[in-house]
């Protein structure tokens, strides 16, 4: 598997590519890494250095992959976090001329927006241009769930109503939906959900909640997720591998009381998964 993956890059630390493209390899997929920004650390950290690279220069180092012959193996496109809204159409255009090479090429969109106790953090205009152009050229979207209600202009709180706000995205395009950071009332007390939906149904699985702030780890979990669906075609299957990866993953960076993801520290949790969470279908 190829993966042409767009998305930002820091030196220190594990945010976008950053984060996403080791355990990519780690599962055997061959990751092409185009930067949008490359910055010294993410910007949560509230100083930072480094370029945001300009829309033009991401097309030129995308222009120059095309040139070498590969978009006809790219079997995924990824992106994650946009800064600006000029880089959407920087992908939308890399998106249209991958599927024209490779009629079975994948979108697969991190629509990144905020999260229910931030709320938005991007600029104004991004929320927008994700609903109306980018998800709706998406074959798959992993949002969290509040970012799931902003772009279907839902509120999605229980089992139901989650599942409602799915069948709301999917109608805007994507046919494949992966819900982060579900947080139903009904669910017992210290835990968190994921759920995945495609055409076959709808499935989700529960693991105890880490009380701590993971920056990069919905990149992590949008790539294996990604990858996991497009190499098995079955959600339950790429719900459950990417569950336990990111929950290894967590559990070791919480218990190192480091503040960024122990991404290399945790390799083996992407190559050889315990697979130890229940994936339940809801539909």
């Amino acid at each position: 598997m190829k993966v042409l993956s767009i998305q930002s890059a820091v030196a220190y630390g594990h945010v976008g590519n950053s984060a996403a493209v080791f355990p990519l390899q780690r599962i055997g997929v061959e990751v092409m890494p185009v930067y949008t920004v490359n910055f010294s650390n993410h910007t949560g950290y509230g100083a930072w250095g480094g370029p945001m690279i300009s829309p033009d220069d991401v097309r030129a180092v995308i222009a120059g992959v095309e040139d070498r012959g590969a978009f006809p193996q790219i079997d995924v496109v990824l992106s994650g976090y946009q800064g600006g809204e000029g880089i959407a159409d920087v992908i939308l255009d890399t998106v249209a001329r991958v599927k024209a090479a490779n009629p079975d090429a994948v979108y697969a969109c991190d629509p990144v927006m905020g999260n229910a106790k931030s709320g938005c953090f991007v600029a104004p205009a991004i929320p927008v241009l994700l609903r109306e152009r980018v998800v709706p050229a998406a074959d798959i979207i992993t949002p969290n769930q509040f970012e799931l209600g902003f772009l279907t202009e839902t509120e999605p709180t229980d089992l139901d109503s989650t599942l409602a706000s799915v069948d709301a995205a999917r109608a805007m395009g994507p046919r494949t939906v992966l819900v982060t950071s579900v947080e139903r009332p009904e669910r017992p007390e210290g835990t968190i959900e994921m759920l995945a939906a495609d055409d076959a149904g709808a499935w989700i699985v529960r693991t105890p909640h880490i009380p701590m702030k993971a920056n990069g780890s919905g990149d992590v979990t949008a790539a294996l997720f990604t990858a996991h669906y497009r190499s098995t075609g079955s959600a339950a299957e790429a719900l459950a591998r990417t569950t336990s990866s990111v929950f290894d993953l967590l559990t070791r960076t919480h218990e190192s009381g480091e503040r960024e993801l122990q991404l290399v520290e945790s390799q083996e949790a992407y190559a050889h998964p315990r697979m130890q969470f229940t994936v339940e279908r809801v539909r």
